[in-house]
């Protein structure tokens, strides 16, 4: 039986290996990182205090060519007293294994067992209900995509869902109609062809030309590459499978935030607008297909952030989690 056991981020941090099962590279494994808050002092046990989020267990999914290591992100939670829990899907960061296609997968819904695993590892239902405690759901990119469908498919099982800059659009969103049958067509016959690399690297760059000292992060390269990991036909159909459905209208019955830039910049050559944009997605076709989400979605646009705000310059770094806490309070004041 896996057990938790220290993880790489050190400090307050643990892992536990959840088993999937094997798939033609072999055996398949998703892992969850934990990070649970300070334990209160006896004089707020006894007087009743409690801290805001002290029945809220937050669960994060990465983006495409990611793993989970933003310690302050697991900070913010469990020091509003949440349980944090941060998911390395199949074939990602902790999960990846010897001689398996990094991130590779052929349907987004396949990650419903990674997700179940890991429910069932923070002592909820599988399906995310039978629980006295709050779920949020925490995704970035690709994550937020994954976990927007997911959520779509489980009503009543999420009480909020917060997405960082989610991938719910393909970049050229008028031609996803076009290109979607060739995809699909590629991902039937060759789905592990390989696209020709397009990343240059600059978001990598974007990121390290403004890291903040005072506020630090270390990124395993060989997990998250400078380069995003290779793109394979039967990857990208899943995606753009995704994209349809969003377009198409899906039912989160809880109140969304969605955090993003406040505009976007084409990485076709380095420069420092780079560093004060979201060189990954079109920002105002994200916050457009937000709003069919479900009924209850607020979009924060944040000047000067990147792809991942919480990786931005110290500004909007900060603005980030002013407008994340702000959400929550008023999260947590309307329950």
């Amino acid at each position: 039986m896996p057990e938790w056991i220290p993880d790489v981020l050190g400090d307050e941090f643990a892992q536990l290996t959840l088993e999937l099962g094997e798939d033609d590279e072999g055996p398949l494994v998703a892992t969850l990182v934990r990070a649970l808050p300070r334990e209160q002092p006896w004089w707020d046990r006894v007087s009743g205090h409690r801290l805001p989020l002290d029945d809220v267990d937050v669960l994060y999914v990465h983006g495409w060519s990611d793993y989970f290591f933003q310690k302050r992100l697991a900070r913010f939670w469990t020091a509003r007293g949440a349980r944090f829990f941060a998911l390395d899907l199949r074939k990602y960061g902790r999960s990846l294994r010897d001689g398996q296609t990094p991130g590779y997968i052929t349907d987004l819904a396949a990650y419903d067992d990674d997700i179940a695993a890991a429910l069932h590892a923070m002592g909820r239902d599988p399906e995310g209900t039978a629980s006295t405690r709050r779920l949020v759901l925490l995704g970035h990119s690709t994550g937020g995509l994954t976990l927007s469908l997911w959520a779509s498919r489980h009503p009543e099982t999420v009480d909020a869902v917060i997405l960082n800059s989610p991938w719910l659009e393909f970049q050229v969103a008028s031609a996803r109609p076009l290109i979607a049958p060739v995809a699909e067509l590629q991902a039937r016959w060759a789905p592990r062809e390989v696209a020709p690399q397009v990343d240059l690297g600059f978001y990598t760059r974007a990121q390290q030309e403004v890291a903040d000292p005072d506020d630090p992060v270390d990124v395993n390269p060989i997990w998250r590459p400078a380069q995003t990991m290779a793109v394979h036909a039967g990857w990208f159909h899943a995606i753009l499978s995704g994209h349809a459905k969003v377009s198409a209208g899906l039912t989160i019955d809880a109140p969304v935030c969605v955090l993003l830039a406040a505009r976007s910049a084409t990485p076709a050559r380095w420069s420092e607008d780079l560093t004060r944009a979201d060189s990954v997605l079109v920002v105002d076709d994200i916050a457009r297909a937000a709003l069919k989400l479900g009924p209850s979605v607020t979009v924060e646009r944040i000047d000067g952030a990147l792809h991942d705000v919480f990786l931005s310059r110290h500004e909007a770094r900060e603005e980030a989690y002013r407008r994340l806490g702000r959400w929550v309070r008023g999260w947590t004041a309307a329950r």
